[in-house]
């Protein structure tokens, strides 16, 4: 039988990873002379961002291995929700890597 999804559980995930993503999120910080403009710096979020997906990807690989290796402690389940979101967390940055990439290209193809 399969479970149906409960949306209160799911509004309070989803209310969790978007407190859990903001809270990632750090200022620059400050040098001499300038003032706090609450600006984030985008190569520090896409560091992080590529670090989170690395981690993803390790303990997804790192189950999967325990799954082949049969620990009793890992079940299949586990293992394939682990791939899916490495999976999805690695399409996510790809994706995003395009976008900037197009927009990179069109500021180049500006007249000046």
């Amino acid at each position: 039988m399969i479970n149906a999804i409960d949306p209160n559980q799911l509004l309070t995930q989803m209310r969790a990873l978007q407190a859990q993503a903001s809270d990632s999120v750090k200022p620059l910080p400050m040098q001499e002379g300038q003032q706090n403009s609450g600006r984030v710096d985008f190569s520090q979020v896409m560091q992080n961002a590529v670090g989170q997906v690395n981690e993803l990807q390790k303990s997804s690989g790192d189950l999967k291995t325990a799954f082949e290796m049969g620990d009793p402690n890992v079940n299949l389940v586990d293992v394939m929700i682990a791939s899916q979101k490495a999976s999805v967390a690695f399409e996510a940055t790809l994706q995003v890597r395009n976008k900037m990439v197009e927009a990179y290209q069109e500021v180049m193809r500006m007249s000046i």
